[in-house]
């Protein structure tokens, strides 16, 4: 079993900046096939930025050049800094962990953009 834990949410107005935390605990012994994913009101979750299985980074087309995903393995914690937060990005973020059958993931932080 892994556990995730996120903390960083919050409002902020466009153009400004936020920096997300996801700290996993149990069954973990790298931060590889970890990160993040929102779900706007309404809307499907998709995802946002990710570690891949092999160490590399993946992000949504939408947050390329204004988030950047970072890890720290010893903690096995990884970040999400936002930059140049836009209405759109408005939505509840989850911390995902690969895992067998479905995955693992987080409670969910609120990130409210307003214009």
């Amino acid at each position: 079993q892994v556990q995730l834990v996120e903390s960083g949410g919050g409002l902020v107005q466009a153009g400004g900046s936020l920096r997300l935390s996801c700290t996993a605990s149990g069954n973990i012994f790298s931060i590889n096939s970890m990160g993040w994913f929102r779900q706007a009101p309404g809307k499907q979750r998709e995802l946002v930025a990710l570690f891949t299985a092999s160490g590399s980074t993946n992000y949504a087309n939408s947050v390329k050049d204004r988030f950047t995903i970072s890890g720290d393995n010893a903690n096995h914690t990884v970040y999400l800094q936002m930059n140049s937060l836009k209405p759109e990005d408005t939505g509840v973020y989850y911390c995902w962990k690969w895992g067998t059958p479905h995955g693992y993931w987080g409670q969910g932080t609120q990130v409210t953009v307003s214009s």
